[in-house]
């Protein structure tokens, strides 16, 4: 009878710790981390299924207002709404602060369903293409593998750009392209020594059809492990009324065609004779899919260039006729449900030639600049805390004169240290709280075995 007793106490027991109290605070629902995103063949794949990228451009306050929207949690929440209302898949954002935390703006991306192509420069910490030599230094390097071990832990950081228009219409400016090929590089050894889930790196070109080319050429030819995983561009040749021919973007899928790596178009989105976004017609077609994967339209808040689609500067904030006809466009022109004509092999391609137009000056066409002597402890020891949005910067931080690199230098020189502790194909994310239920459960149930042990 008092066994009995003893049972059924324990089956109460279990029941009442199966079910919580009045009092107990139920933590907010997170969805599960995005999968990784990586690059195969010239196309981007996400859990199986081809990814094209849906996106907007994300800078508030453009540059001049040196601020990281991801490190602000008022913000991007407010900003996240309006991306998910939209319809997008991808933001880009052009500077991040490499010393604060992004958790949270991180995981209402991951929410919402959204990833993130993220710049790992700044104004104060990136190659000059005036001075190219002094600005490729041990300084600059621990700056940009600090953005590389912040957004490193997040499932939905998509890519990274390891420049941004360093190679424009100015004089000379081709010069600095063998920096920017040694810092894509320098980042990919990066995450491999370090043991991070390899996130793709790759380039993001000025809209200047003298060097276009030749700078994808580039990025993609040498040694495996100077190659760029991606190549992108900014673009504003379709101006509204307009199309796949007269736009010329005809011309650029057969230019590209037989590349090898993934491309999309980094900015897009004319502004000449007003938007309409019908670009997306094309980009999201059969007409493209087989050699572009989407794009990122510039830009999502209203500065002086006037590309905006939100005016942040009134209370509340407004959405411009522009964003209702962006999201009109994103509905009326969905992804594709199929790969879309990829090509499955990835190839390399010859280096460019070097002329009056492409001068790369001391280097020739195939050679590099060795990683700085200072900055190869970063391959063991890890960055370190970055510098901020704040930092004394590092444009003269270093010298004039650089050692050639050997061929297969940016090879992983070490055993992969612990650093995310992801790997090479982990998705690192943030996952809801573990469900502690179950624990008391199953310590129910082997209260409940013992005491019919003791019956028997």
């Amino acid at each position: 009878m008092r066994s009995s007793t003893l049972l059924s106490a324990a089956l109460a027991a279990g029941a009442a710790a199966a079910t919580p109290s009045r009092t107990t605070v139920e933590l907010p629902r997170r969805a599960e981390a995005l999968p990784a995103v990586s690059a195969s063949g010239n196309a981007f794949w996400a859990n199986g299924k081809r990814f094209y990228m849906r996106g907007i451009d994300y800078q508030p306050g453009g540059s001049a207002a040196n601020l990281d929207p991801l490190a602000n949690p008022t913000i991007c929440r407010r900003d996240i709404q309006r991306f998910a209302d939209l319809g997008v898949n991808t933001i880009r954002v052009y500077a991040v602060d490499n010393a604060a935390d992004h958790t949270v703006c991180m995981q209402a991306l991951n929410d919402a369903g959204i990833y993130l192509v993220l710049d790992v420069n700044n104004p104060q910490y990136s190659i000059n293409r005036a001075k190219p030599a002094p600005s490729y230094n041990e300084v600059y390097l621990q700056s940009v593998f600090a953005v590389i071990d912040e957004f490193s832990k997040y499932s939905n950081t998509l890519a990274f750009f390891s420049g941004n228009e360093v190679i424009n219409h100015d004089e000379g400016s081709t010069q600095a392209a063998p920096y920017v090929k040694a810092t894509t590089r320098d980042m990919r050894q990066y995450m491999r020594n370090r043991g991070h889930r390899v996130i793709p790196v790759g380039y993001s070109a000025a809209d200047v059809s003298d060097n276009r080319m030749q700078s994808a050429q580039y990025f993609n030819c040498g040694t495996d492990d100077e190659r760029s995983d991606f190549f992108a561009f900014n673009d504003y040749s379709w101006c509204s009324p307009s199309s796949f021919t007269t736009s010329g973007w005809d011309v650029k899928v057969r230019n590209f065609t037989g590349y090898g790596l993934p491309i999309f178009l980094s900015e897009w989105g004319c502004i000449t004779n007003g938007r309409d976004f019908s670009e997306l017609s094309a980009l999201m077609s059969s007409q493209m899919t087989g050699v572009y994967s989407g794009g990122l339209m510039y830009e999502y808040s209203l500065e002086e260039n006037k590309f905006g689609i939100i005016d942040l500067t009134k209370n509340p904030v407004s959405e411009l006729p522009e964003f209702g006809k962006f999201k009109s466009a994103l509905s009326k022109y969905p992804a594709p449900t199929d790969n879309g004509g990829f090509v499955s092999t990835t190839n390399s391609v010859a280096c460019p030639t070097t002329d009056s137009v492409w001068d790369l000056g001391s280097w020739g066409p195939t050679a590099l600049p060795a990683i700085p002597e200072g900055a190869k402890k970063y391959m063991t020891e890890g960055a370190g805390k970055g510098p901020g949005l704040d930092g004394s910067g590092s444009q003269n931080s270093g010298e004039d004169v650089h050692t050639t690199a050997s061929p297969g230098s940016g090879q992983p020189t070490t055993t992969p240290g612990s650093g995310n502790g992801n790997g090479q194909g982990g998705a690192a994310g943030h996952l809801s709280p573990p469900d502690f239920s179950i624990f008391a459960v199953t310590g129910v149930v082997a209260f409940c075995t013992l005491f019919g042990t003791l019956l028997l």
